[in-house]
């Protein structure tokens, strides 16, 4: 065939009325182009049909062109093992470590003892000038900051040339573990002249974080999990106000955790709210806005035990979304995390699902393509808009701590949650692999032998807990 007959070739415009007329006749009495529009879980209208953004928001990762960094967790009780497991992975081509010590929200039952020794022996012959390292919201958050610091001397590193990241969020602590180890009114009296010491050591790291993950994992949506984290990051901010100490030295110290999950549009557009609504917030701080880390875990709500292998795929989706959405770091969770501890061959597939998406893919190459997307751009626009209610309801109940201790933002949580399961019960929501297209057999599971531990039922305070529950165990599946 001569193929310049092609270029004689005459299509018709089509623009949205014609379209909408096909859809029109094609769908008859089925209701039309609104039979096609579902409805997010903060009530967003999903469109099939977007035109491009007239006002598109550019808003790239920290370190735009760079890959982000690929994250794998610690989390083995035996610390001769987990030493192990944090030098192959280093080797492997990771390139930050996350450390989870026991009682951390998300140990998930495991987790590194929390001692100034394991932590030393787990990073025995780790080179810390050649990887990043963040240590979980734990218990003992505000004392591992000493320990690391104390490795840091021992070691004679320069501090400046670290990737350090402490987790450290009261709120978080509270929601995922029930327990404030002090009062608020005293927390947020002695935090800032705890890190002033810190700050002054000039560590360009991340000390203070806004963490969504137990607030996504216990059952909260997208726009909830935004909002939660705002006012957790507005509470740092705080601190230092009420301690009269200058807040643009305290912001770039305040970096965010989110979740991923296998609804990629939704995870992308979430990362793009985050930088666009913490941008607005330094501005009405009269802070000048700058870069924010940005660190994402694939969810442990969505992973399933029945069938695990499928959540590879959902993996897959969620580190992908991460990657577009513009994440600075990444961890995934081995695909067998919910039989127990993940043995060395799940943990290889978290690793290299990172590495053959930004190694082979390259999907860091390119910042914000989606950037111009209208359906892109109306989701973040959306979420902003939800997040800033839920944000400003926080803060009309004294703030996240206290909002936390009264169970405010508990019973949003768990309504979001039983709505959800709610559909799922319903079947008007499904689960490859659990719900639908279920194996007949399910085969052998291999995981590492690890005793689970129990969460810290110690505390000056209290408060509900925000339990993680997975998809699957509403749908009947075993914890």
């Amino acid at each position: 065939m001569d193929r310049s007959v092609l270029k004689k070739a005459a299509f018709p415009e089509a623009g949205r009325k014609e379209w909408l007329e096909l859809i029109a006749d094609s769908l008859g009495d089925k209701g039309g182009y609104d039979a096609l529009v579902h409805k997010s879980d903060d009530g967003l209208a999903i469109e099939p049909l977007y035109q491009r953004a007239d006002e598109p928001q550019f808003l790239p990762r920290k370190n735009a062109g760079s890959s982000w960094t690929v994250f794998q967790r610690i989390d083995d009780p035996d610390v001769s093992r987990a030493n192990a497991q944090a030098r192959e992975d280093v080797a492997q081509g990771a390139t930050g470590i996350q450390l989870v010590f026991e009682g951390a929200p998300s140990a998930f039952g495991y987790g590194l003892p929390a001692s100034p020794e394991a932590l030393r022996a787990v990073l025995d012959k780790v080179a810390l000038r050649d990887v990043a390292l963040r240590i979980d919201v734990h218990p003992q958050s505000r004392a591992s900051i000493d320990w690391v610091v104390q490795l840091i001397q021992e070691r004679k590193t320069t501090p400046s040339r670290l990737q350090l990241s402490f987790g450290f969020d009261p709120a978080a602590l509270f929601a995922g573990t029930g327990r404030l180890r002090m009062s608020i009114e005293a927390l947020e009296a002695s935090l800032p002249q705890s890190l002033a010491g810190f700050f002054a050591m000039g560590v360009p790291a991340v000390l203070l974080e806004a963490d969504g993950r137990v607030f996504h994992n216990a059952g909260a949506t997208e726009a909830q999990e935004l909002g939660i984290m705002l006012a957790s990051a507005v509470s740092h901010l705080r601190m230092f106000e009420v301690a009269r100490q200058p807040l643009v030295y305290a912001a770039p110290h305040i970096g965010f955790v989110a979740s991923v999950d296998q609804d990629q549009f939704l995870s992308i557009a979430k990362l793009r709210a985050l930088r666009l609504l913490w941008a607005r917030m330094l501005e009405s701080c009269e802070i000048e806005p700058m870069p924010v880390s940005i660190h994402t875990e694939t969810s442990w709500r969505m992973l399933t035990r029945r069938d695990p292998e499928t959540n590879i795929l959902r993996n897959t989706i969620a580190s992908f979304a991460a990657a577009v959405g513009g994440a600075d770091s990444l961890t995934v969770l081995p695909h067998t995390i919910t039989h127990g501890l993940p043995d060395g061959f799940a943990r290889r597939l978290a690793r290299n699902t990172q590495l053959i998406l930004s190694g082979e893919s390259h999907l860091h190459v390119v910042s914000d393509p989606a950037s111009g997307s209208g359906g892109m751009e109306a989701l973040t626009a959306g979420l902003c808009e939800k997040a800033w209610e839920e944000f400003r309801r926080i803060e009309s109940e004294g703030g996240i701590l206290r909002s936390l201790a009264a169970g405010h933002i508990q019973k949003r949580v768990m309504a979001s949650r039983d709505a959800r399961q709610e559909d799922l019960a319903a079947g008007k929501r499904s689960i490859i692999g659990t719900t639908l297209y279920a194996a007949d057999k399910e085969r052998p599971v291999t995981v590492l032998e690890a005793a689970q531990q129990g969460m810290p039922s110690d505390g000056a305070v209290s408060c509900d807990r925000l339990a993680p529950l997975r998809l699957d165990e509403g749908a009947g599946a075993p914890s």
